[in-house]
């Protein structure tokens, strides 16, 4: 990823929410954090549940598994739902707002947007495309590109220089057509995770996502985020 770069948003739901209100998503569903991964932590997360992301942090440890798993289900070949909206990152530092996208583009039929929504305007027109044709559509996008540049101002933390380079990254799960998938625009692919339903997503969802956790337990740099009805 060489050619553009954007400021790196932060994993929180208020800058999360906020990036997607300026691109005319209706204020119906909602981010929370997810504090916990046990049961009981999880009962305590809204339902239903239509997209979680993730944030973790780009390892040795989690990169010789990336591409041996690349490798595996290249070999092993697995089935990906022609219904799954998915896109390559080619834009340094994009992956949280390609995490919101896919989370939003997999769930059109329970969201709602205002009639001129610049996000439902790129879906609609990039939704046959290829994942690297869409990477090439999001880089011409201007709405979107300074949406993410203010929404990257609205954290928290100090955003970090657009040069600064950053190991953290955003992923999305969502449920397409009874099937967990994990979206990653650093992959080449889906990566399907079995079977799931509106009922038993979330934990589905946070099952994947301790197995990011226990490949590196060293590390406490995970952030869980929901995206729930409100």
């Amino acid at each position: 990823m060489d050619g553009q770069r954007w400021l790196p948003l932060e994993a929180n739901p208020d800058v999360c929410l906020y990036f997607l209100r300026q691109l005319g998503l209706l204020p119906t569903w909602q981010f929370g954090d997810v504090y916990g991964l046990d049961p009981e932590l999880l009962s305590m997360v809204p339902k239903p549940v239509c997209a979680v992301l993730l944030l973790f942090p780009v390892t040795e440890k989690y990169e010789s598994f990336r591409l041996e798993e690349e490798a595996r289900i290249k070999a092993q070949d697995q089935e990906v739902s022609p219904e799954v909206y998915f896109m390559k990152q080619t834009i340094g530092n994009a992956c949280g707002t390609i995490g919101l996208i896919h989370a939003v583009a997999n769930n059109q039929s329970c969201l709602e947007f205002e009639n001129d929504s610049p996000l439902k305007k790129f879906l609609e027109k990039s939704s046959k495309l290829s994942p690297e044709d869409k990477a090439a559509f999001l880089e011409k996008d201007e709405s979107i590109r300074v949406t993410h540049e203010s929404s990257a101002q609205e954290g928290q933390s100090e955003a970090p220089s657009i040069d600064e380079k950053v190991d953290l990254h955003f992923i999305a799960f969502v449920n397409v057509g009874g099937h967990l998938y994990e979206l990653d625009g650093r992959k080449p692919f889906p990566i399907a995770h079995g079977k799931t339903s509106e009922d038993t997503f979330l934990e589905n969802a946070t099952d994947v996502c301790k197995t990011f956790m226990a490949r590196d337990p060293q590390e406490l740099r995970f952030t869980v985020v929901a995206f729930s009805k409100a």
